[in-house]
């Protein structure tokens, strides 16, 4: 298995810890505001859940989804057999490939600068991987597994429709599984980015096509390990099947939130606020102090550098208290960038830009 990424940033850590007014950590991502308290209600509500709860999830749940989907990002035509609850989409991406039985000899691909969950779970497969934005880099050889992300994480980078289609086009010729990592769906600031699941894209149908979701970032829900998976019903169901063995099944009361906070845009849009006018100190102040911001039109981080080695930036920003994400950790295309979070409090991100702009 690939070494954990963060285990090199510990040191980097420690040395932003020293600063005077404390550590201003950019680097995870992880949500800091108040878990919404429609969700909170419901996850009370729920908590009296004495028996198992069922792999395939609550009807609800699934059917919150499906018209979370079609409400918000012109999804159509999903029934509930094709919605499948998990816990958390880092537990499904990691496992996506051992579960739809891809193995030894088999190919994956994912995107030259990528979450590094796609190569872990390659290994944890056994399969080989290529990390690549061009199809022609295949060859004459079919992946089993495609991994698209858009919006991209690290980069905040937006695939158009047209490149959407063409890609389920090239997989659907080749029988190889398309499966859209859209965590960042509804984190967008100057793109409008669009589901794989979406008729202009997939032509109205869902053959060979999976999408992956979360309400981490949407609904500060990372606490809770709520995602889901929608698309084709027969890859649907060759998860459900191997999932059913293995016991994965979100938590009842944590479908009952799920539900809750799909069906609710209020809270989303509130957040949605938050995180744009931090992302707009962050930026500034970035930009004041002599970085290049690329790419970012969407997700949560600003793809930042200063045309230098990422760890000496890592390093520069460390000794004044702030921790970022080198760009290495997501590929060797990203070694001249930083990946900058602003999902820190209000009071942090004023914090950083102060020192950036000292």
């Amino acid at each position: 298995m690939p070494d954990f990424p963060w285990d090199h940033l510990v040191r980097y850590a420690e040395q932003a810890r020293q600063h005077p007014d404390g550590i201003v950590d950019l680097s995870v991502g992880t949500p800091v505001d108040p878990t919404p308290e429609v969700v909170q209600q419901a996850l009370r509500a729920g908590a009296d859940s004495p028996g198992y709860p069922l792999t395939i999830g609550r009807p609800e749940t699934r059917q919150a989804a499906i018209d979370w989907l079609e409400r918000n990002h012109g999804v159509t035509g999903l029934g509930l057999d094709q919605v499948l609850p998990v816990i958390g989409s880092k537990e499904l991406i990691g496992s996506m490939a051992v579960h739809l039985g891809i193995g030894a000899g088999d190919l994956i691909g994912y995107p030259e600068l990528a979450y590094p969950t796609y190569e872990v779970g390659a290994a944890l497969a056994g399969a080989r991987s290529l990390a690549t934005d061009s199809l022609t880099a295949f060859g004459p050889e079919m992946p089993r597994l495609l991994w698209l992300n858009s919006p991209s994480n690290p980069t905040g980078r937006v695939l158009p429709v047209d490149h959407l289609r063409k890609v389920v086009e090239w997989c659907r010729e080749r029988g190889t599984i398309l499966v859209s990592d859209e965590c960042y769906l509804e984190c967008a600031w100057e793109a409008e980015p669009v589901s794989v699941l979406h008729p202009d894209v997939c032509g109205g149908s869902t053959e060979g096509i999976l999408a992956v979701h979360s309400l981490s970032k949407r609904s500060n829900l990372a606490g809770y390990r709520c995602a889901f998976v929608a698309g084709d019903a027969a890859l649907v169901g060759e998860l459900l099947a191997v999932r059913k063995n293995l016991g994965l099944q979100m938590p009842g009361p944590q479908q009952r939130a799920m539900a809750a906070a799909l069906d609710d845009d209020v809270h989303a849009a509130e957040q949605h606020s938050r995180y744009a006018a931090r992302r707009r100190v962050l930026r500034d102040a970035l930009e004041g102090a002599g970085f290049r911001i690329d790419h970012s039109e969407a997700s949560l981080y600003l793809w930042s550098s200063r045309d230098e080695d990422c760890w000496d930036t890592v390093a520069a920003l460390a000794e004044r208290g702030i921790l970022v994400a080198p760009g290495s950790f997501y590929g060797p295309a990203g070694n001249q960038h930083v990946r900058v979070a602003f999902t820190a409090t209000d009071e942090r991100i004023q914090a950083a830009a102060d020192r950036l702009r000292a």
